[in-house]
C-alpha cells in the first residue's frame, strides 16, 4: 500500500500511547514495520528507559544511538533509537551553550539527576525535543532523513502532559534556550505532521481510559490519532447461537444430544455434565461478546479511525510483528 492510500498522509510523528497492559510497545513496533514497508525508513523511538523495542525484536539492549533493527516487508528498513535523558541533556547543553564537557562533570555530581527530578517537565522537554529533531533532519540533499518516527510514549493518564511541553517548562523559562526549545518541540507536536494514536483492549477499564486521553488531547489542542484495538479474538461461534445464549435460549439438554451425535459421549450422567459446563462456557463467551460490542460503540462515537490486531495465539516474536504490520497495512492505516 503506498502512502497515497493511508488513513495519514502528511504524519510524520507517530505518538503511540495506552494504558498498561495493552500492548502498546507492540503496536508501536508493528505500526514502525508498516510505515516502513516498500521501501521507506522509519524510526522507531522509546523513551522510558524500559529497553522494550530490544526485548521485542529480540535485541541487546540499545545503546543512545540511532540503528538499524529491521527490514520492514517491501525492503523499507526500521531503525531505532532509545532515548537517555541524561545523554539528551548532555546532547542540549552542547547545542545551547557549548557546555559538554561541563555537563558530563555535572552529571558525574548528580546534578542531572537533580535537575530533572525536581523539573519533570524538562525531561520531558528533552525527550521530545531529541524525537522531533529526527521528524525536522534533512539530509545534505535536502530531504528528510525519515519518512516517518514512531515514538512509544509514556501511558495514557500522562500522555497529554508529556507531550504539552510548553505548559510543562512555563515555571521554568519564559525566555531563552529552553524556552526556545520547547517552542520548537511544540511546533511539530500539535502540528498535522504528527497524530497520537491509542492502544486499547476490548474492556471497560482500558476504553475508558482511552476516551479520557483522547478527550484530555482534544482539550489542550492536541492532534488525535487513530484508536489500536489490541488482541482481537476471532469469532468461535455462530451469532445464532451467541444470540440464543444471550438470550437466555441455549438450551445444554441440546448440546448433550448433539455431543452424543458427534459420538464424543454415549449419553448419561457425564454427558449431561459435559453439555452443563459447555453451556456455561457459551454463555460467559457470548456475555463476553455482548461487552465487547459495547465497547466498540463506545470507542465509535469518539469519530476516530479504528484498527482491529489479532490475539497473536504464540504470542509476539518477530513473526507475530510482521503479521500484526500487514493487519495495520491491510487496514489502511500505514
Amino acid at each position: 500500500m503506498s502512502s497515497r492510500d493511508t488513513d495519514w498522509d502528511g504524519v510524520r510523528l507517530h505518538v503511540v500511547t495506552g494504558k498498561g497492559g495493552t500492548g502498546k510497545t507492540t503496536v508501536a513496533a508493528a505500526l514502525a514495520l508498516a510505515l516502513a514497508a516498500d521501501g521507506r525508513k522509519v524510526l522507531l523511538v522509546e523513551v522510558e528507559g524500559r529497553q522494550g523495542i530490544a526485548q521485542i525484536f529480540d535485541l541487546p539492549p540499545l545503546p543512545y544511538e540511532e540503528r538499524r533493527i529491521a527490514v520492514a516487508p517491501g525492503g523499507g528498513d526500521v531503525h531505532a533509537l532509545a532515548i537517555d535523558p541524561e545523554e539528551a541533556m548532555l546532547e542540549y547543553l552542547e547545542m545551547f551553550y557549548g557546555m559538554r564537557r561541563a555537563g558530563r562533570a555535572l552529571s558525574k555530581m548528580g546534578i542531572v539527576d537533580f535537575a530533572t527530578t525536581i523539573a519533570p517537565g524538562f525531561r520531558d522537554v528533552l525527550v521530545t525535543g531529541k524525537t522531533t529533531e529526527a521528524v525536522r533532519r534533512r539530509g545534505k540533499d535536502g530531504k528528510r532523513i525519515y519518512d516517518a518516527v514512531v515514538l512509544d510514549a509514556p501511558p495514557t493518564g500522562r500522555v497529554a502532559r508529556f507531550l504539552n511541553v510548553t505548559n510543562e517548562v512555563a515555571g521554568l523559562a519564559r525566555v531563552g534556550p529552553i524556552k526556545n526549545h520547547a517552542d520548537l518541540v511544540n511546533g511539530v507536536v500539535s502540528s498535522p505532521e504528527t497524530a497520537v494514536h491509542f492502544v486499547t483492549l476490548l474492556e471497560e477499564m482500558p476504553v475508558q481510559e482511552t476516551l479520557d486521553g483522547i478527550a484530555e488531547l482534544r482539550r489542550v489542542g492536541l492532534p488525535v490519532g487513530g484508536v489500536f484495538i489490541n488482541m482481537v479474538r476471532g469469532a468461535l461461534l455462530p451469532q445464532a447461537t451467541l444470540d440464543a445464549a444471550s438470550a437466555g435460549r441455549f438450551d445444554p439438554a441440546d448440546l448433550a444430544l448433539g455431543l452424543k451425535a458427534a459420538g464424543l459421549t454415549d449419553g448419561g450422567s457425564k454427558a449431561t455434565a459435559l453439555a452443563d459446563a459447555l453451556a456455561r462456557e457459551v454463555e460467559e463467551h457470548a456475555r463476553r461478546t455482548e461487552l465487547e460490542h459495547q465497547e466498540r460503540a463506545s470507542l465509535d462515537a469518539v469519530g476516530r479511525p479504528r484498527y482491529e490486531l489479532p490475539l497473536l495465539a504464540d504470542g509476539v516474536d518477530l513473526a507475530g510483528l510482521y503479521e500484526l504490520a500487514e493487519a495495520i497495512c491491510a487496514q489502511g492505516a500505514a
